[in-house]
């Protein structure tokens, strides 16, 4: 029988480059599908910031011109064979130059309409017939808006279907929709109250919604939380309307890279049967290369994340007074607003045996934290799925959420299933959920260590690998086929 082949298409993907969550995703899933059944490639726009020892190593493949925008454009592609995986990469350095895969924002809008456009175009060229085009963000919004129209007369286009993955509603291409008209070279009446306009906007995403064969999120509550106009960023009734082609699927962590038995990362290793041991001696590192107090009996919290309000710092910066005068120490790793960087760094500096903020990415250090502390604090505005709390899990230290989206769907919390739960969740995002939250762990921890140990042994045990999720994405692929 022939393989099932399935295209992912996204703006990033690791190890070439990464700006967030989505780039684990594209990155590490098509290694989870079943090889025997699964053809599974993956392309990416070929940026010129990717580093130089990927970049060697990319073979030509073709090259043409494509009528975009009004002219003639460079359009090449490069392959690359990573761990027996296949990935393209779409070539034009007009638009793909620079530091960043991510410029000004309307610039970002033609790019990335190139990219949707240069996709479809590559295919026949390569000789590759997708079952499947998985398209990731807004950034491939495009991809099925073209199958559904202006291809739809060629049979090379006419069977393949599409599955859109929205992993995060907050962003979704808009601009102008003459603009998005004029770049895209789609017919006008789709951007007049039609499935690519929003208002009086042209939206990549909603095309997306629109066309796509099947629609997912990144977790089933996050699914749940976007038909409602509380999240829906104005798309909440479009996906209502697609409810019976839309799911969750939370996302998953490659495990080989987040193993605290072999994490090259770590001063301690350690497994579930030997979490106790391993962790006092990685706490004792962490403090000690922090600067922190070197106290075993100290509640250390840690926080890797972006600073911005949608990751709850709005919340954590009023407890930090209360939280350092009792027995706890807290340490934030990250980048993001200044307000939040600056406020964190003066609160860190009058307090150093008890506070550190480490205002850089430091992937290396992020995975000390995650093994060192002893909870992981993570209260999100919304979050569509979360990869932090998944590695904390993983890790053995406990999660401390606000229950929403993805957070909700992964963390068991304590006051509801006692010492079977995985960590501790608030529902109301204000001062006084964070609060109870933070205090119900620190007594657990002081208080009721046995609880605490079988939380930490719950927490290990969980399975968020990218084999659980794949799973679930094959018996959508296989639905849908």
């Amino acid at each position: 029988m022939s393989k099932i082949k399935v295209l992912f298409a996204a703006a990033e993907a690791v190890p070439f480059i990464k700006t967030g969550g989505l780039a684990d995703v594209a990155g590490s899933l098509p290694y989870a599908f079943d090889q025997e059944k699964y053809d599974v490639r993956v392309i990416l726009p070929c940026y010129t910031c990717i580093a130089p020892r990927y970049r060697s190593q990319m073979k030509d493949v073709m090259h043409t011109v494509i009528f975009f925008n009004g002219q003639d454009r460079y359009l090449g592609l490069r392959s690359l064979e990573l761990n027996g995986l296949t990935f393209y990469f779409v070539d034009n350095e007009a638009y793909f130059g620079g530091s960043g895969p991510y410029t000004d924002y309307t610039y970002d809008i033609e790019k990335f309409t190139f990219f949707c456009r240069s996709v479809l175009a590559i295919l026949p060229i390569i000789n590759f017939q997708p079952d499947i085009i998985h398209c990731h963000d807004w950034h491939t919004g495009l991809i099925a808006p073209y199958l559904k129209t202006s291809l739809s007369w060629d049979p090379f286009y006419q069977n393949i279907k599409t599955i859109f993955t929205i992993h995060n509603l907050k962003f979704q291409g808009l601009c102008s929709r003459e603009f998005l008209c004029q770049v895209s070279g789609l017919p006008w009446h789709l951007f007049t109250e039609g499935p690519l306009c929003s208002g009086s906007g042209g939206n990549m995403m909603k095309g997306a919604i629109q066309y796509s064969d099947k629609i997912t999120t990144v977790s089933d509550s996050y699914a749940e939380e976007i038909k409602t106009p509380e999240y829906g960023e104005t798309m909440d009734g479009m996906l209502l309307w697609r409810s019976p082609d839309f799911c969750g699927i939370v996302n998953g962590i490659d495990y080989s890279i987040f193993d605290p038995s072999s994490d090259p990362s770590l001063a301690a290793h350690y497994s579930a049967s030997t979490v106790s041991r391993g962790k006092a001696a990685s706490k004792a590192a962490l403090q000690k290369e922090l600067g922190l107090a070197e106290e075993k009996d100290s509640f250390l919290i840690g926080m890797v994340s972006r600073l911005t309000e949608q990751k709850g710092l709005d919340l954590v910066i009023p407890v930090l007074e209360r939280l350092t005068t009792k027995p706890c120490q807290f340490v934030v790793l990250g980048t993001g607003d200044y307000q939040y960087e600056h406020t964190l760094w003066e609160y860190a500096a009058s307090r150093p045996d008890r506070m550190k903020a480490c205002l850089v990415y430091d992937e290396a250090l992020s995975h000390r934290i995650y093994a060192g502390c002893d909870a992981f604090l993570m209260p999100s505005r919304f979050e569509p799925c979360g990869l932090s709390q998944l590695i904390a899990l993983r890790y053995g230290t406990l999660p401390i959420v606000r229950a929403t989206g993805g957070l909700k769907d992964t963390v068991i919390p304590y006051d509801k299933a006692g010492n079977k739960a995985t960590g501790f969740a608030f529902e109301n995002y204000d001062w006084g959920g964070i609060s109870w939250a933070l205090d119900n762990a620190l007594d657990t921890f002081l208080l009721r260590r046995k609880d605490w140990n079988a939380m930490r042994q719950n927490a290990m045990k969980q399975d968020y690998s990218w084999t659980s999720s794949a799973k679930r994405y094959e018996a959508l692929y296989e639905g849908l086929l």
